[in-house]
């Protein structure tokens, strides 16, 4: 069960071009998928639990099919990208996987230290893209900020895990010799290299209060 507020958007994202250093395919975007994910896990961020990803047909667009794959294996285990063209919607038999959301659930820490598990606390993409993969990874919580979403102080949360968060970055870019674009901001966020950006805060110290939009 969630106990975080969630920003409908992200509060900050990073986005990998991988078509220099892997090659193209639904083989190499899980492979790509398996080792983010390993970063991510060195952290705490992200134990896997499902395969979400929909399907387009080349020149005429999304099917608007969704599928879901749970996994029991590692995400480049040799069996997988055939479980996934496995699930091809029927009445489209030409269709193409479009991005692979891997989803799951993270750790993060109170302001007393104590550890919970959330839902979704990451949310990974990677696409099997034609020229090669891309990859996405968005967060969409306060506990990353220097203020909760209502404006509130919260030194203790933030210093708990907004190191992770940098940590495991500065990993997945260290696996992926690739260094991100930033995403765009949102009404929630903006990231930086590592981490998302502090905004500046009101004469009373506080932060802005986002909750009007949550």
């Amino acid at each position: 069960m969630s106990q975080l507020k969630r920003a409908p958007k992200q509060c900050g994202s990073w986005f990998w071009d991988l078509e220099d250093v892997a090659p193209p395919g639904l083989e190499s975007a899980l492979a790509v998928a398996a080792k983010m994910t390993a970063a991510l896990q060195k952290f705490d961020l992200l134990s896997p639990v499902k395969l979400e990803y929909g399907w387009y047909v080349l020149d005429s667009g999304a099917t608007g099919v969704m599928s879901t794959l749970f996994v029991f294996t590692p995400l480049d285990d040799p069996g997988l990208p055939g479980k996934v063209l496995g699930s091809r919607p029927s009445a489209f038999p030409d269709a193409e996987v479009d991005d692979l959301h891997v989803v799951g659930s993270g750790t993060w820490l109170d302001a007393e230290g104590k550890a919970h598990r959330e839902p979704r606390l990451v949310e990974l993409a990677v696409s099997p893209d034609p020229l090669g993969p891309t990859a996405t990874l968005a967060v969409h919580h306060d506990i990353w900020n220097q203020f909760d979403f209502s404006g509130r102080p919260h030194p203790e949360v933030h210093d708990h895990n907004a190191p992770r968060l940098a940590a495991a970055l500065r990993e997945l870019n260290s696996t992926l010799g690739v260094t991100p674009e930033l995403g765009e901001p949102t009404y929630f966020g903006s990231a930086t290299e590592f981490g998302i950006a502090a905004p500046d805060p009101h004469d009373d110290g506080t932060g802005p209060d986002l909750t009007d939009k949550l």
